[in-house]
């Protein structure tokens, strides 16, 4: 069975699936255990940053790197525009746009406002494996980016 044949109701299910792995991912990335976010992958999933040449592979590469985030760092991203397209009932890819707001230092309270750090698109890849949908590929593509901000003390949270 290819994509073409498969039942509408079964892609409504596999979109939907892969388009809650792209909001998940950012929700524990800002709100929960990053270091979780390597559960999202399959177990060969990788991340990689073609600007830069970074590629990080395999779940506990994942979760070494996400779980290793300064502690301090506060983050928010807003992800919009995801487009997922099923392409065998097992297979899927996605794109989806992003901006990323980031300070380091931070200590609680309200930050003022600052420009994101990150602005750009991920380009996914999904596998199904044991009846659930996985990241198996991301690639982020930065049109704007700058480094992470350090907060210097508590005037600025």
């Amino acid at each position: 069975m290819d994509a073409e044949t498969l039942d509408p109701m079964e892609r409504l299910i596999a979109e939907r699936a892969c388009e809650r792995l792209i909001v998940e991912f950012v929700r524990r990335l800002d709100l929960g255990d990053p270091g979780s976010v390597a559960e999202l992958f399959t177990p060969d999933g990788s991340w990689s940053w073609p600007a830069g040449d970074r590629r990080i592979a395999g779940r506990e590469a994942l979760r070494d790197y996400f779980g290793g985030r300064p502690a301090d760092r506060l983050s928010r991203r807003m992800c919009t525009n995801i487009l997922v397209t099923v392409t065998s009932p097992d297979t899927a890819a996605a794109t989806s746009y992003f901006a990323t707001y980031r300070v380091d230092g931070y200590s609680g309270g309200m930050v003022p406002p600052r420009p994101p750090a990150q602005v750009g698109h991920y380009e996914d890849s999904f596998r199904k494996v044991d009846g659930f949908w996985l990241l198996s590929t991301r690639t982020t593509f930065l049109s704007f980016a700058g480094p992470t901000e350090r907060l210097d003390g508590p005037g600025d949270s």
